[in-house]
Parts: structure tokens; sequence; C-alpha cells
């Protein structure tokens, strides 16, 4: 049985799949009637020219629920019922110039006043006349709490972020993270363009994501265009999506050992990863696979010699999985950095609607290749891990059980491939079609719209880091400092990814 918000979102006018069309005062019962209906999750929230949208995932299952409200400059903000969309609010201020009435947060976020202009995807964007503004911080009271600020240069070869801590002695009282810095105009630079040549932008929103993100991308413009992928292009996307996925769970699992000042697991990790990475490049092309997932297909076919590189690494990966992990539970002192560090309590997780291995290891039972199925997932079996810890030792589990079912997912997918077929030709139409796919952080999701003339007219991309990065700012509070390298990269939030 449907909830209030649920039964009014339905209520609008229908215009297209799944998108409904809210009158303004419709929207402005929407945050009252999200309240009474709890297990509805906002994923994402966004902006158009004179319109806002959200997409919500229902807690029965089954599609996603699209809403949208024109907005000429401002909107009811959906951040008093649902707290994952301030950063929404204030990225769609940002960019579009949409104010969001009644929001928790109205600073700006992604504009820090140094881009040329003003809300660059309003259609009526003015030059930036004043100097760039100090940045703002929520307070922190208490005896003897002062601030280190972190950024948004690091150390390490990494994205750019800003970290301000407010800290008690040693302990974090309160964390906030600053972004922005690896803006690239993503959205505006996809207006005007064909999905095929657009493909690329997505591609390269975060380089660790490139086929998750490439995927959900042709998936919405698929979805738009009513094109039917062949099979074996569908299969090939599958089995790039699990080696991207095992390349990037090694990495984590060496980078969280080394935070913990163990560094064998990284030697051993880092070099399974490049004999994961070298096989993509003998049967891709590519070693991240970037641009070989597009709309319509695959832009390149497995080379003769790939199926066999990819399966000796698989086996070589799977040979040293059982050890490595055992070197890494039995270890008394990097166990002893692990549990009980960086705690995710289940209901955060369920609030933020956290996806990936943050949400798993925090009691949040979703992944989109089983509950929003889509091929060549819905004809193959696998797991789901789930725990309810939600430390650090947690999302390290969790990557290691879905490290084990991805190298049987690509083992099978390397069975089932069949001649035929790897890229169709798109109509030139105009439709609106969202993309949902599970990436190795959580689900990726696109929505596009497409002018008559088949340009596209409107994106939008979601990283699963939209709804994590503010939990990780909750999982290190009462934490020490030094314990938050090995917070951060258990999240191994995307700074790029949540940039456009």
């Amino acid at each position: 049985m449907s909830g209030p918000a649920t039964r009014l979102i339905l209520a609008g006018a229908e215009r297209a799949p799944s998108r409904r069309e809210l009158t303004p005062a419709a929207w402005a019962d929407l945050p009252g009637a999200l309240r009474q209906e709890a297990e509805l999750e906002l994923l994402a929230l966004w902006a158009g020219i004179g319109a806002v949208h959200a997409a919500f995932r229902p807690a029965g299952g089954g599609a996603l629920l699209l809403a949208s409200t024109a907005a000429e400059e401002s909107y009811p903000a959906l951040s008093p019922a649902r707290p994952a969309a301030a950063w929404f609010e204030r990225a769609i201020a940002d960019l579009w110039g949409l104010r969001a009435e009644g929001g928790v947060d109205g600073r700006p976020w992604l504009d820090h006043g140094r881009w040329g202009f003003t809300a660059p995807l309003s259609g009526r964007a003015v030059a930036q006349a004043s100097e760039p503004p100090q940045p703002e911080f929520l307070p922190a009271e208490g005896e003897g709490v002062h601030q280190i600020p972190v950024g948004p240069i690091h150390a390490g070869v990494i994205e750019p972020g800003h970290f301000r801590f407010h800290v008690q002695g040693e302990t974090i009282v309160r964390l906030e993270t600053r972004l922005g810095y690896a803006h690239k105009g993503t959205l505006g630079l996809m207006r005007g363009k064909s999905p095929r040549a657009a493909a690329r932008l997505a591609a390269r929103l975060s380089g660790d994501s490139t086929v998750a993100h490439a995927w959900a991308f042709a998936r919405a413009a698929e979805a738009a265009l009513g094109v039917a992928v062949p099979p074996r292009a569908t299969l090939l996307r599958g089995l790039m999506a699990e080696l991207e996925r095992v390349a990037n769970h090694l990495s984590d699992w060496g980078f969280i050992c080394n935070d913990a000042a163990f560094a064998w697991p990284h030697a051993r990790c880092g070099a399974l990863r490049e004999v994961v990475l070298r096989a993509n490049e003998a049967a891709f092309g590519h070693r991240l696979l970037m641009d070989r997932v597009v709309p319509g297909g695959v832009s390149i076919d497995i080379a003769s010699s790939g199926m066999a590189a990819i399966r000796e690494a698989l086996a070589l990966v799977a040979a040293e999985m059982p050890a490595l992990r055992r070197v890494t539970e039995d270890h008394a002192s990097l166990q002893d950095r692990l549990a009980g560090t960086g705690a995710l309590r289940p209901a955060w997780a369920a609030l933020f609607a956290a996806g990936g291995f943050v949400g798993r290891a925090s009691g949040r039972d979703f992944d989109a290749r089983r509950d929003l199925p889509y091929a060549p997932y819905d004809a193959l079996p696998f797991a789901v891990p789930l725990l309810q810890a939600g430390d650090v030792e947690a999302r390290l589990t969790i990557r290691m059980e879905e490290l084990a079912q991805s190298l049987a997912l690509a083992a099978a997918l390397l069975d089932r491939l069949e001649p035929g077929e790897t890229l169709v030709s798109l109509p030139i139409r105009g439709g609106e079609g969202l993309g949902v796919v599970e990436g190795f952080r959580g689900e990726v999701l696109c929505w596009m719209a497409l002018a008559e003339d088949g340009l596209i007219r409107g994106a939008f991309l979601r990283d699963p880091s939209w709804l994590q990065w503010p939990l990780l700012e909750v999982a290190v509070e009462d934490n020490i400092v030094a314990d938050f390298p090995l917070c951060n990269k258990s999240f191994n939030c995307s700074y790029s990814g949540v940039d456009l």
C-alpha cells in the first residue's frame, strides 16, 4: 500500500514514463507527505531551466518515481523532510540559480565565487561581479574546541577537497567537507550534443567509475530513444562493469590496510589490480575501459586473445584471495584499527539511502543489479552481502564478499558470450529517459531529455557519493583525527563525481 507522498506524486500529470509533473501547490505539500512516508527514499534532486526534478525509490521495489514541478526563481525545499536533499539544493542554487525556500542549508557549495558567471545553467547567467567570499563553516562550541583545516591539496595523489575539522583534543567534534574544486561544467558541455558525442563527458565524470557512469548514461539515452541493445553488447557491458568493480575493490582493500599501517596487503592488492588492468587493456584496449560503453552498445568488441587474458587474471585474483583475506582478518593490530572505527548507524544509512558498500555495511539491503533488475544481471544468480556493524571493518568485509561475487559473475558472462552485433545506430528524435546502474560505489543514476533534433537539452548524472559524503561527516564524529584517513578511505567517496 502506497503512502501519502507516493500518492501525491502519482496524482501528478504524466509527462514521461515514471515522471509526474506536480503543480507548485502539490510540490509544496510534498515535504509534509514525505515526513509521513519515511520509507520513500530520495535518490536525487536536480533542475533544468524553469523546473525542478526529484527521483524516489519506493520501499516495495519496482521502478523509480520521478516528480517535477515548474520553478522560475525558487521552489519549496525538500531538505526539511529529507536531509540528503540539502547538498542537491545547494548545487541547484549554484548551477541553475533556483533557491530552495525553507531549505536547511543555503550556503553556496560548488560555486566558490571564482566562476566567470553565476548560475551557468540557468539561461540567465550573469558575470561574477564581486570578490570570492570567504567560506562559511558551521560552528562547534565547547571548552578547548579548535579547528584543523585540511586541503584542498593533499599529500597523496588524490582529487582536491577541503576538510574542516572541529576537534576537542584528538577527538573529532564536527567535520565539514567542502568540494567544488574539480568543477568541469559537465552538464553545460552536454547541452546541444548528441548522446554519442556527450558519452565521453559522462565517462570522465569520475574516472574510477567510467564504465558505470557511461552505462547509466547510455541506458538513459536508449530509454529516451526506445533503442534495444544487442545481447552481446549487454554481456560485454556487464563484463566490463564487473572488471571495474574487481579492480576498485582490490585497490580499496589495499589502501584501507595501508592507512592502518599494514603495507603487505596493499602491495599484494596493488599487484593483483595491475593484473586486472593489463587484462582490460589486452581485451578492450584501455586499462580503465574508458569510452568502451556508448549509447547503442559498446564501441569495441573483445579482442581475440582477450577472453584468455581475462580468465587468467580472474583465476590469479581468485587464487590469492583466501590468503589475503586470512591475513587481513587474523592480523590483531590491523583489526584493532578497523573494528569499531568510523561506525555508521543503520538508521543514518537508511535516512540518506546510502548505496554500495557504505549502505550494505550498515544494513541497507539494496543493489540495483538485483532490485532494479536490468540485463544481463536479470538472468544471473548472485548474492548481495549485508552487515549491520557499519564500521571500517564491515565496509571492507562487504568489499571482499562483493569481490568474490564479481569474479564469479565475470566468469559467467564470459561463458555466455555468443557471436552477434555490438553496436546499433541511434534514431534522431526527442524523448526522455532514466538509466540506473550499480557501480562499485553503489547505484549510478542518469536522467536525460532529448530535443526533437536528437540533441541533449538537459541531463543530470548522480554519483553514489552525493549520498555518502554527508554520512562520512557523521561517521567520523567521536573518532580521533588520526583515524580520519582510515574512515575516509573506507567510504572512498568521489570528489569529482559530485562536481558537475
